[in-house]
Parts: C-alpha cells; sequence; structure tokens
C-alpha cells in the first residue's frame, strides 16, 4: 500500500482531520484516493449515472474494508451512512445532509439482498482496479458542478455527501484501523 501525507491533497479535499496525537496526519489510501478523484471526475464530466453508482458503493466498501472477511450487509452501511453521512453540521446542512441518509437507506431497503450480509465483489474490485490508476493533475474546480434538471441535482448532491462522508471516515477512523488497513493491502496484493 502506497501512503502519502493528506495535507499534499490540498486545501479543496473535503478532509476534515481530526489529531489524536499531536502532530499525527492521517495517511491516505492511494486506491480510495483514486476511487474519490474518479467520481469527481465522472462528475465534472456531467456524468451523474456513473458517478453515483461509483459512490453509491463508497458504504458498502467501507464497511467491508471494516471486517475481517470483507463482508457488508444492509444494517451495517445504514449504521456507516448515519455515523458519517449525518456528521454534525449547520442547519441547512444538516437537513440537507439527512435528506441523503433518507434517500440511500430507502436505496438499501429496495436492493436486492437487503438483510443478508455478503462480500460486495464488484465494488472491491472496482475500489481495487483504482490502485492502478494514476490521480489526475489537478484540474478540477473547487466548485461543484450543477445539474439542469432536479433528479441530476439531487445525484449530485449524494455524490458529493458520499464521498465527503468517506473522506471522513478515513481521516477520522478507517486510516488507524489495523482491519482497514490489513484489507486495503489485501486488495491491493490481488491480481
Amino acid at each position: 500500500m502506497q501512503d502519502r501525507d493528506a495535507q499534499e491533497r490540498g486545501p479543496h479535499s473535503g478532509n476534515q482531520v481530526r489529531h489524536s496525537h499531536p502532530g499525527a496526519v492521517p495517511s491516505d489510501s492511494r486506491m480510495l484516493t483514486n476511487y474519490l478523484a474518479d467520481i469527481e471526475q465522472l462528475l465534472c464530466e456531467q456524468r451523474w449515472d456513473a458517478a453515483l453508482r461509483e459512490a453509491c458503493d463508497l458504504p458498502q466498501i467501507a464497511v467491508a474494508l471494516a471486517d475481517p472477511q470483507l463482508r457488508s450487509s444492509s444494517e451495517r452501511v445504514k449504521r456507516w451512512c448515519g455515523k458519517w453521512v449525518r456528521a454534525l453540521k449547520t442547519d441547512s446542512e444538516g437537513k440537507r445532509l439527512e435528506r441523503v441518509h433518507r434517500v440511500l437507506c430507502e436505496r438499501l431497503d429496495h436492493g436486492d439482498g437487503a438483510a443478508c450480509e455478503s462480500v460486495p465483489a464488484r465494488a472491491l474490485r472496482r475500489l481495487r482496479l483504482h490502485r492502478l490508476t494514476r490521480t489526475l493533475p489537478g484540474g478540477f474546480t473547487s466548485e461543484h458542478p450543477a445539474a439542469a434538471d432536479a433528479q441530476g441535482a439531487g445525484e449530485v448532491e449524494i455524490c458529493y455527501a458520499l464521498i465527503a462522508a468517506a473522506r471522513r471516515w478515513y481521516a477520522n477512523s478507517a486510516c488507524r484501523d489495523a482491519q482497514v488497513q490489513a484489507n486495503l493491502a489485501r486488495l491491493a496484493l490481488l491480481h
């Protein structure tokens, strides 16, 4: 696993780091960083459906990475979303994130095998493939692209909420979680 300083990503990364030790800065997973950058690139290209599909896999990926058998279930994904998507924000931001959380839970309730525990193989395979990609040069704007219609705007909102949640989760928890780090290393070694 190749890591680099979280500060190298720049001020617009959306990463809100909580330091547990003075001077400690969490490292980044290249796979996860590239996965998130690819979602942002899809959004910049206005490929809403593809971006939403990739972003909606983030909670499953996070839950699976924290599990010794790389398993995930809808209940554990809902708990993850409740903790990381609904982070404490201002009133308007809190209402927006609550709406995003509700939409995600509804999607989970209507998905295949909602209650069973399984390995999200497709999502983990796509994450693993991102270890081979190079990070794009910093050509992204700091502003989020706007969708022309209401459905597209909702999809963009969900994508950015999930990207921010994944960054918070990694910076505040996963970067110091031995199981997550072991699973990331395991995925990096698979061919």
